[in-house]
C-alpha cells in the first residue's frame, strides 16, 4: 500500500470521515479529500483541529485562526479575512458532519475576537452561519452556536444594532428551547444584548416592531417571558419612545396576561403599569382610539371559569377609567363600545368587586361627558369642515357601521367596529347616541341582563332624554314598548328608574306633536297641571279633545293608555305592583293628571271586570297614599270649578264600582248623593266581593283618613245625610267584625238636644263656614246617578252573560 493512501486510511480511521472520503459502492476507489481542498489561508494542521471530537484540540485550532487574523488585521488584508470567514462558515459551521459544524463555530467566534473594533465590517459573513446552527436538532451545537455568538455580540457591541431583529429572531427561539444549558447560554446572550440596547441610541425602533408584534402572540411560556422581559427593558431607554407603537403589541400584553405563570403575570402587570402611567403623563400624544377597541373585547370575559381572566377584565377596565378621564369628550364617539363593555360588568358580586368599581367608575365618567350641546345639530354647531346632515331623520345602522371602523387591522380584529379613528381636530366630537341606543335597547331586551346593569341603562336613558330630548324623542317609538315591558321586572329599583324614564318621556316638552290622542269628556275639559319644580316648555295650544298639555305631551296619554292595558293583560302586576307603580308617577308627574287621564281611559273600557278592579285600586290610593295629599284636600272642599270638574270626571269611572263611588262621596262630602246611592245598593247583585269591599270601606272609616268626616257626625242636625249613608252601609253588612264597629260608632253619635248650649241664632252663626260650598259649584247630581245607573247595568248584564242566566235575577246573595 502507498504511503498515500496508507495516509488516508489512518486519517479517516482516527476522524471517522469514511462516508466523504470513500464511496461506500466502491470502498476500494478513494473521493476527493478534504486535505486536497484549498482551504489556505488555513493550514492543514488548523483544519484537522477544527474537525477534530475533542473541544481542546478545537480551541487550539481558533487560537490559531485568531492569530491568523490579527496578521490579516495589521496588513489590512479584509479579501483574505473575508476569505477565512467564507471558509469556516460554508465548509464547516454549515458541514453535514457535527464535529466540524462545532469547529466552524469556535472558528468564527475566534475571527470576532481577532477582529476586534473591525468586526462590525464582517458581522453579517460572522451572524448568518451561527443563527443558522441555532436550528440544529443537537443541543450541544445550538449550545456552542449560542457561545459562538455571545462572542462576536461581545466584541462588536453597538455594531450589531443593525443586525438585531435576526439576532432577536433567534434568541426568541432558544428562549424556549428544552435544554437546559441552552437556554442558560442563550440568557446570558440576551442580557448581553439587552445591555448594549440599553447603552446605544442607534436602536431601531420602527424595524423592530412588526416582528415583536408577531413573536408576541406566541403560546410558549419561556418565549412569553423572553418578549415582555424585552418590552420592559425598551420601555425603560428614554430614547425608545415604545408608547407610539403600543396599540400594535397591547393586545398581545393582555394575551400574555393571561399566562398560567405567576410570574409572567406580574412581569405583565409591571410593563402594562409603566405604560399607563407614561400615558397619564403625555396623554395628548396617546393613540387612544386605535387601543379603545382592543380594551373593549378584554374589558368582556369568555369564560369567567378562568381566574386570569379577572385579572384581563380588570386590568383592561382600569386602562378604560384612565382613557374616559384623560381623553374626556374625545371619547363620545366611542361610547356605544365603551358601554358594550362597561355595563355586564356593573351586576358583578363582590367577587370582582374592583372590576365592578372600575367599570362603575368609567359609566360615572362616561355619562358626565354628555351635555346638552350634543343635542344640537351639526349646522347649529358652525362646525366648518363637517358635513351638514338632516335634521329630522336619525342615523341609519349603515351610516353608523360607516363610522365605527377605529384600527381593526392594525390589532387584528375585523369584526369589531365600536370606534372610530380620532379626528384631527379633537375639540370636533359627536355622540353617537344612535349607537348607545342601540346598546342600552340590547341590554333591556336580554333577559339575563343583571339588575344593576338594567338600572344603570335606564340611568342612561334618562339622562340621556335630560340632556338631548330632541335626539332621544326619534328613538322613542322604538324604546316605549320595552320601557312598558320594563314595569314587570322583579326589582323595585328598576321598576322606579323604568317610571323615571317614562315620566320624562311624558312630560318633555322635546315630545309635544301636533297629533293628539283623544280622551271622552264631554262635561269639562281639565287642563293637565304641571308639578312644582318641572321645567316650563314652550306654550302650545293643544286640542280640546286631549289630555296633552305643554308639560304632559303626546306621549303622556300614550302611556296611560298602555299602562291600563298592560295591567289588564297582566293581572298580577296589577295586584303585586298596581298601587306602587301609580303611587311613583304621582310622585314624578302631577297626580290630578295621572287620575284624570286614567278616569278618562276607564270609562271606555271594555273590560268591565278590570275598570271596576282597577277603579278600586285607584280608590284606595287616592285614599290612603300619602302622595296624594294635596289631591284629597282638593277634592274634599270642592272649592274651586277646577276641583268639581275633576270630581265629576272620577266619578264616572269611579261607577265601574259602587263602593267605590260611595267612599269617593264620603271623600268629597257629598253625603246626600252617598246615601242616594247607598238607597241604589237595594237593586245591586250583592256578592262576597261586593260585601269585602264595603268592610273595607268601614275600616277606612275608622282611619286618619277620614277624622273630618267622624268630626262632622258631631254636627248631627247638618249632616244627617252622612248618619243616613252610615246606618245604610250598616244595614248591609252582616253580622261581621266591621258591623260591630260601625254600630259602635254610630251609637256615639250624640243627641242635637245635648249639642245645644246656647241659643239657636248664636250656634248658626259659630258653625264653620267650609260645610258652605260657593254657589258656582252646584252639580247635576240626577245626572250622575243616571249615569251610575247605566253603568251598573251594563256590569249586571255582562255578569248575567257569564253566568248564562238570560232573565235578570231578584234575589241576592244572602251570607
Amino acid at each position: 500500500m502507498s504511503k498515500e493512501v496508507l495516509h488516508v486510511v489512518r486519517t479517516c480511521t482516527k476522524n471517522n470521515l469514511w462516508g466523504t472520503y470513500f464511496n461506500t459502492s466502491s470502498p476500494l476507489k478513494p473521493l476527493k479529500m478534504n486535505t486536497e481542498k484549498d482551504f489556505s489561508p488555513l493550514t492543514p494542521n488548523i483544519v484537522r483541529a477544527l474537525n477534530d471530537k475533542l473541544y481542546e484540540k478545537r480551541k487550539v485550532a481558533a487560537l490559531e485562526i485568531e492569530k491568523l487574523v490579527r496578521e490579516f488585521v495589521a496588513q489590512n488584508n479584509s479579501t483574505q479575512i473575508r476569505h477565512v470567514i467564507q471558509i469556516l462558515a460554508s465548509e464547516f459551521a454549515l458541514s453535514q458532519h457535527p464535529h466540524s459544524r462545532k469547529g466552524g463555530l469556535i472558528g468564527l467566534a475566534a475571527c470576532s475576537i481577532a477582529l476586534g473594533k473591525d468586526s462590525g465590517l464582517y458581522l453579517k459573513e460572522l451572524i448568518e452561519p451561527v443563527l443558522t446552527c441555532f436550528n440544529d436538532s443537537d443541543s450541544r451545537l445550538r449550545y456552542y452556536a449560542c457561545e459562538a455568538l455571545y462572542n462576536i455580540v461581545k466584541v462588536a457591541r453597538g455594531a450589531v444594532l443593525p443586525h438585531f431583529n435576526v439576532l432577536f429572531d433567534g434568541l426568541s427561539k432558544l428562549a424556549a428551547d428544552p435544554d437546559p444549558n441552552v437556554k442558560s447560554g442563550s440568557e446570558l446572550l440576551d442580557r448581553l444584548l439587552k445591555d448594549i440596547v440599553t447603552e446605544s441610541n442607534k436602536f431601531d425602533l420602527v424595524a423592530f416592531v412588526p416582528l415583536l408584534r408577531e413573536r408576541i402572540y406566541s403560546n410558549n411560556q419561556y418565549a412569553r417571558q423572553f418578549i415582555i422581559s424585552w418590552i420592559l427593558v425598551l420601555e425603560s431607554v428614554p430614547d425608545i419612545n415604545l408608547l407610539d407603537y403600543l396599540p400594535e403589541i397591547l393586545d398581545g400584553l393582555f394575551q400574555i396576561l393571561g399566562d398560567s405563570s405567576k410570574e409572567i403575570r406580574r412581569t405583565c402587570e409591571v410593563v402594562l403599569g409603566e405604560f399607563l402611567k407614561e400615558i397619564k403623563k403625555t396623554p395628548s400624544s396617546v393613540k387612544f382610539a386605535e387601543m379603545a377597541n382592543i380594551l373593549v373585547i378584554h374589558c368582556q370575559v369568555s369564560d369567567e371559569s378562568k381566574l386570569t381572566n379577572d385579572l384581563i377584565q380588570l386590568t383592561a377596565m382600569t386602562w378604560m377609567r384612565e382613557f374616559i378621564q384623560l381623553a374626556g369628550r374625545v371619547v363620545l364617539p366611542y361610547s356605544s363600545g365603551i358601554l358594550t363593555a362597561v355595563l355586564p360588568c356593573l351586576s358583578y358580586d363582590d367577587r370582582k368587586k374592583s372590576t365592578k368599581e372600575a367599570a362603575s367608575a368609567c359609566n360615572h365618567s362616561l355619562m358626565k361627558l354628555v351635555t346638552p350641546e350634543d343635542d344640537e345639530d351639526e349646522e347649529e354647531t358652525g362646525s366648518g369642515d363637517s358635513q351638514p346632515r338632516e335634521d329630522s331623520p336619525p342615523k341609519t345602522e349603515g351610516d353608523t357601521n360607516d363610522m365605527l371602523n377605529a384600527s381593526q387591522e392594525s390589532v387584528g380584529f375585523s369584526n369589531i367596529c365600536f370606534f372610530t379613528p380620532t379626528s384631527a381636530d379633537r375639540s370636533q366630537v359627536t355622540l353617537d347616541l344612535d349607537g348607545i341606543v342601540q346598546v342600552l335597547d340590547r341590554h333591556l331586551h336580554d333577559s339575563s341582563t343583571g339588575m344593576m346593569t338594567r338600572i344603570s341603562v335606564l340611568k342612561w336613558l334618562y339622562h340621556l332624554y335630560i340632556k338631548t330630548p330632541r335626539k332621544m324623542f326619534r328613538h322613542t317609538d322604538s324604546l316605549f314598548p320595552m320601557l312598558l315591558k320594563t314595569l314587570s321586572d322583579e326589582s323595585d329599583e328598576v321598576i322606579l328608574k323604568d317610571l323615571e324614564v317614562l315620566a320624562e318621556i311624558a312630560s318633555s316638552p322635546a315630545g309635544q306633536t301636533d297629533s293628539s290622542g283623544s280622551c271622552d269628556n264631554s262635561d269639562s275639559k281639565l287642563e293637565l297641571q304641571v308639578p312644582d319644580g318641572a321645567k316650563a316648555g314652550p306654550q302650545t295650544v293643544v286640542g280640546d279633545s286631549s289630555p296633552s298639555t305643554p308639560s304632559m305631551n303626546s306621549y303622556f296619554y300614550k302611556f296611560m293608555i298602555n299602562l291600563l292595558k298592560r295591567f289588564c293583560l297582566e293581572r298580577k302586576l296589577l295586584e303585586n305592583r298596581g298601587a306602587f307603580i301609580i303611587r311613583q308617577l304621582c310622585l314624578l308627574l302631577h297626580a290630578e293628571n295621572i287620575f284624570h287621564s286614567m278616569a278618562d281611559i276607564l270609562l271606555k273600557e271594555e273590560d268591565l271586570k278590570f275598570a271596576s278592579t282597577m277603579v278600586q285600586t285607584l280608590n284606595t290610593i287616592l285614599l290612603t297614599s300619602a302622595e296624594l295629599f294635596q289631591l284629597r284636600n282638593q277634592l274634599k272642599d270642592l272649592r274651586t270649578q277646577e276641583s268639581c270638574a275633576l270630581f265629576c270626571c272620577l266619578y264616572r269611572s269611579w261607577c265601574h264600582n259602587p263602593v267605590a263611588t260611595v267612599s269617593l262621596c264620603f271623600l268629597t262630602q257629598n253625603y246626600r248623593h252617598a246615601y242616594d246611592l247607598i238607597q241604589k245598593f237595594g237593586d245591586l247583585e250583592v256578592t262576597v266581593d261586593f260585601l269585602m269591599e264595603v268592610d273595607k270601606l268601614v275600616q277606612l272609616i275608622e282611619s286618619p283618613i277620614f277624622t273630618y268626616l267622624r268630626l262632622q257626625l258631631l254636627d248631627v242636625e247638618n249632616n244627617p245625610y252622612l248618619i243616613k249613608a252610615l246606618y245604610g252601609l250598616l244595614m248591609l253588612l252582616p253580622q261581621s267584625q266591621a258591623f260591630q264597629l260601625l254600630s259602635h260608632r254610630l251609637r256615639c253619635v250624640p243627641n242635637p238636644e245635648l249639642m245645644r248650649t246656647v241659643d239657636e241664632s248664636k250656634y248658626i252663626e259659630s258653625k264653620p263656614v267650609g260645610t258652605k260650598r260657593p254657589t258656582y259649584t252646584h252639580m247635576d247630581y240626577n245626572d250622575l246617578l243616571q249615569h251610575f245607573d247605566r253603568v251598573q247595568s251594563k256590569h249586571l248584564e255582562v255578569r248575567h252573560q257569564r253566568s248564562g242566566r238570560a232573565d235578570h235575577p231578584d234575589r241576592k246573595l244572602m251570607l
